[in-house]
């Protein structure tokens, strides 16, 4: 579903926006606030300033998404300064209402038919690097979390992480 919904992104900026989001587990507000010198591309690192509660954290980016990154940054010829500018007015940022209705707009268009919301791919990120094994630990620090518990809030039971524990249950009772 996440792909299908960035894919129905048309517009490069939003689909760049979604990716991420997404790819990264950002905020909207923090993906609206990036900046072009937040972007370490030797280290493949995202540096995520004065987050929710005023923290800054580190991020892997994705190689994938440094391209998609990269691909936005030439061109739009950002060299410096936000990464997501208004169309309308490129000296403002883009508004968090018009992120919402490309995302709304998109989930129709992917056939999704439940709510989506830019927070829906902040929650398909940790959801996801916990099904594949990623530590619980490890995905708050991504996610800038100050407590585990609030971390725990998005990693609800999935299939895929049931079905590795009923793994991890029968290799540690095989031999009894």
């Amino acid at each position: 579903e996440v792909h299908a919904l960035l894919h129905a992104l048309r517009v490069p900026r939003f689909f760049t926006l979604g990716a991420t989001l997404y790819g990264c587990g950002l905020r909207r507000s923090e993906g609206l606030a990036l900046e072009a010198d937040a972007i370490d591309w030797q280290r493949a690192m995202l540096h995520v300033r004065d987050s929710k509660g005023g923290l800054d954290r580190l991020v892997p980016i994705p190689p994938r998404l440094q391209e998609i990154l990269d691909r936005h940054r030439r061109q739009e010829g950002i060299r410096s300064g936000r990464l997501f500018l208004s169309r309308l007015a490129p000296e403002c940022d883009l508004s968090p209402d018009t992120v919402g209705r490309a995302l709304h707009a998109a989930a129709a268009t992917a056939g999704i038919p439940k709510p989506v919301t830019a927070h829906s791919l902040r929650h398909a990120y940790a959801t996801h690097l916990l099904e594949r094994g990623v530590s619980l630990r490890l995905i708050q620090q991504f996610l800038g979390h100050r407590h585990l518990e609030t971390t725990a809030i998005y990693t609800h039971l999935t299939a895929a992480v049931m079905h590795r524990a009923h793994e991890a249950l029968q290799q540690m009772t095989a031999g009894l």
